[in-house]
């Protein structure tokens, strides 16, 4: 493809961008790449800002020509070279190009990538949640008769004999979809920070779903400083952990190891941040530039962190240790 395109070059330049630009989105699916990446891709190569603005979906990603994201609330301009991701679709991906005409490269660019998303997304995102509150509410009910839980399956457009996960959403009504969906995504479907995800299960097994997705609930976090963790869990990935949710009561005083995160936090501002990174990362490496700090740095943090405690954070024990009183954490203010 290299050869091809350096020829085609030398007799058309567009001809042989325009290879290039079908050889690179073809690397990236291979590669299996997000759809930032892909987005980024597109803004790279055709040298403007470029957008994918799904609404169905829910989904908008947003790359400037530097390959920085930098999402837009302002609605695309109509008169922007821009491409569908199914034929006959609503234009979707767009490039922030004022030109009234796109070039060969553009229009290339466009095919491409939208090809590429559509991909990912019907690999990644089922249909949006579905939301009617009466016909989820009776979905989720395990004590609603089975006849009645069909007939509202059949209501909120699911298959009674596929698959759907429940959402259970912070301070927000209970949603069911079908697929799965990234962490970005279901946040932005929910209007929420914090979700619990419950497994795939067939349709009228939901109201088990909807339980593992409460208790997943209990396990978020708000991902600020003070309180580190993630936004969105998946019940299914919890594994063992999950059995903490039924020794740690919402409300009830915390154990002794939570008591000392809550007092050390409380003095030192960067200690939850860093403590989270430590547990969360492969390395003390690579917790150091979660962080964005020197690994001099973040030896000097655990130092400090191991005094306020009273325990070792750099020993294997010390580290499940300091994982599960994060975790107490989550459960005991949830």
């Amino acid at each position: 493809m290299k050869e091809l395109a350096g020829r085609l070059t030398a007799l058309d330049p567009d001809a042989g961008a325009a290879v290039r630009v079908i050889a690179y989105f073809d690397r990236l699916s291979e590669s299996r790449a997000g759809l930032e990446a892909l987005v980024r891709g597109a803004a790279v190569l055709a040298g403007v800002p470029a957008r994918l603005d799904d609404a169905e979906r829910r989904v908008r990603v947003r790359v400037e020509a530097d390959g920085t994201r930098r999402d837009s609330g302002a609605p695309p301009d109509p008169g922007w070279p821009s491409a569908a991701l199914a034929p006959g679709g609503a234009a979707a991906l767009w490039l922030e190009r004022a030109e009234a005409a796109p070039s060969v490269v553009d229009a290339v660019i466009l095919e491409r990538a939208a090809g590429a998303v559509r991909l990912v997304l019907d690999r990644t995102r089922g249909r949006a949640p579905v939301d009617d509150p009466a016909l989820v509410e009776t979905v989720l009910d395990a004590g609603a008769p089975e006849a009645a839980r069909v007939h509202a399956a059949r209501g909120l457009g699911l298959d009674p004999g596929g698959t759907a996960r429940a959402l259970a959403p912070l301070d927000g009504r209970p949603l069911v979809m079908t697929g799965r969906a990234d962490a970005e995504t279901l946040t932005g479907r929910t209007g929420t920070g914090r979700v619990g995800v419950g497994p795939e299960v067939p349709v009228l097994d939901l109201p088990r779903s909807w339980a593992q997705a409460r208790t997943a609930l209990r396990f978020t976090a708000e991902g600020t400083a003070q309180d580190p963790g993630p936004r969105v869990v998946h019940a299914d990935e919890l594994g063992g952990v999950a059995l903490l949710a039924d020794l740690v009561a919402p409300g009830a005083q915390a154990p002794p190891d939570v008591r000392a995160l809550e007092a050390a936090g409380a003095s030192t501002p960067w200690l939850l941040a860093t403590l989270d990174a430590v547990v969360s990362t492969a390395s003390l490496r690579a917790a150091a530039a979660e962080i964005n700090v020197h690994h001099s740095t973040l030896q000097d943090r655990l130092s400090h962190a191991e005094h306020l405690l009273g325990w070792p954070l750099r020993t294997p024990r010390g580290r499940l240790r300091l994982q599960l009183a994060l975790t107490m954490r989550h459960l005991t203010r949830s």
